[in-house]
């Protein structure tokens, strides 16, 4: 059965640790890590080597995704935690967010396993490309503001709340692309294309980026394209994706450390001028019709006739505020509430000035203000785009 909205391409199952500082400190104490070591280390060959890029990230007060050098070592380092089993993926995520509005979609999954089973919605159709189950857990650490970490000669204390991945996911790094997939696309008015960021060779790559352009070929003429960006294990493969799509892509959308990765500099995100040469010199990378960009103080569209989606963006910044505020378990009625909040002050006065002086290229809408402290972090970006796609269809 073809929906309106098909969602692709990988998944995979989440660990989502219960942050403990006091487990953080034994286990600096217990590896004997000094601040001096305190790093982004390329190869995480060991739980030691994980906890100080965990540590580096804090220090930072920043978020990302990086590559482990085993599936044991995401098991060894959860075993010292309380956890939480969910399902990861923009596409996945997606699909979870319109669902609570009652808006169901069509999946392509790459992992099958009991827990995908259980927890994914139960009304939306779905093909997966492999015919075993299998499972290779991505973990998920949320740290909160004000988050204090002291031990040995280490003090680290955030003022912002982030999230931090770490995967070793053979699924989601061959990303084998079922074509049965075209059978639940045939009718679809937007098509999702995410998950290529695990990946590792580009010969891989380039054959899977091939089948997705079969897949859009077979889709009716005037559905949309909608390209999630992520962060790369190997940055280099991102630009390998944006080449071969570009000519296919509608709409570019990407958080705050895409955007400024893409761009090559730290952009001062309440700084409306900078900000829009910014998105100039992006788009002149990236010439899609429309880009899209989510951060934690706004989000805008840029391209011609920016306004016509102002209902859309609308919708994706109410989806990822709702998530924000109550994780996996918000339902339509927080949806509504979160709708009726105040907007956060910097990001109005960021939003006005540069609608007004946007040229007519860019609709931006400031976060909304929230009280909650413990806050969610995860998926914002995928809650975001099924706000969004909600909204488009």
């Amino acid at each position: 059965m073809s929906e309106d909205i098909a969602l692709g391409f990988g998944n995979n199952i989440d660990y989502e640790i219960i942050w403990d500082s006091l487990v953080i400190e034994q286990l600096i104490n217990k590896f004997q890590i000094s601040k001096s070591e305190i790093c982004h280390i390329k190869r995480i060959v060991s739980v030691r080597d994980l906890l100080i890029s965990i540590l580096a990230f804090l220090q930072e007060e920043n978020g990302g995704e990086r590559f482990v050098n085993s599936p044991a070592i995401i098991d060894d380092f959860a075993c010292f935690f309380e956890k939480k089993i969910t399902l990861g993926g923009t596409s996945i995520r997606a699909a979870i967010a319109m669902r609570k509005l009652g808006i169901t979609s069509a999946l392509h999954l790459v992992t099958i396993n009991d827990d995908v089973r259980r927890l994914m919605p139960k009304d939306c159709s779905w093909v997966c490309s492999n015919n075993k189950d299998s499972f290779y857990p991505h973990l998920i650490i949320q740290y909160y503001k004000n988050t204090n970490i002291k031990a040995r000669d280490i003090e680290i204390h955030t003022s912002q709340a982030n999230r931090i991945i770490y995967v070793n996911d053979y699924d989601n790094t061959i990303m084998k692309i079922n074509l049965d997939f075209v059978k639940l696309t045939t009718n679809a008015k937007v098509l999702l294309v995410s998950g290529f960021n695990a990946m590792q060779s580009i010969e891989l790559l380039a054959d899977r980026l091939g089948i997705v352009l079969q897949i859009i070929h077979h889709i009716k003429p005037n559905a949309l394209i909608f390209y999630e960006s992520a962060c790369f294990h190997r940055p280099e493969l991102s630009a390998f994706v944006n080449k071969t799509l570009i000519d296919v892509i509608d709409f570019f959308s990407m958080n705050e450390n895409e955007f400024q990765e893409f761009i090559g500099r730290k952009i001062p995100l309440l700084n409306d001028k900078e900000v829009f040469v910014a998105l100039q010199e992006l788009h002149k990378l990236i010439p899609v019709p429309i880009l899209i960009t989510h951060t934690r103080y706004w989000s805008l569209v840029f391209g011609q006739n920016a306004m016509q989606y102002s209902k859309a963006l609308k919708a994706g910044v109410i989806m990822a505020t709702t998530r924000l505020r109550f994780g996996d378990d918000f339902n339509s009625v927080n949806y509504i509430e979160t709708e009726q909040l105040p907007l956060e002050a910097l990001g109005k006065e960021f939003a006005e000035k540069i609608n007004k002086n946007g040229e007519g290229q860019i609709y931006c809408m400031p976060s909304f203000n929230i009280e909650e402290s413990k806050i969610t972090t995860i998926g914002l970006g995928d809650a975001f785009v099924g706000g969004f796609l909600s909204a488009l269809v």
